[in-house]
């Protein structure tokens, strides 16, 4: 499996290696991810089954977002930052999003 791109996807999801297409319960809580919706966009993974990841995510241009469910030919992993989405300490309803009583922070914290 390749690495995360340093560059937004090409490829829709049907013309993808399979050999690329990374499990959906692989994913974690706060892993940037591109999803595929009419273009590939930038977004936060918010939950993972091994059937499909929920994502957060920006469905245009605006700093506005979406919240899906998609399988995993329609996400991979992102290193580019966004910076509507990847901030250092995310909210969810007006306060510190938590996981397990802990603040969430991304991996450069």
């Amino acid at each position: 499996m390749s690495m995360a791109p340093t560059f937004t996807p090409t490829l829709a999801p049907p013309q993808r290696d399979p050999a690329d297409v990374a499990p959906a319960d692989s994913y974690h809580p706060a892993d940037p991810v591109w999803v595929y919706r009419d273009g590939w966009r930038a977004g936060i993974i918010e939950a993972a089954s091994p059937r499909a990841v929920t994502v957060t995510y920006r469905p245009g241009a605006h700093r506005g977002t979406g919240v899906d469910t998609f399988t995993a030919p329609y996400v991979t992993a992102r290193s580019i930052e966004d910076p509507a989405l990847d901030r250092r300490e995310r909210t969810q309803f007006g306060r510190p999003a938590t996981r397990n009583g802990l603040p969430l922070r991304d991996s450069a914290a």
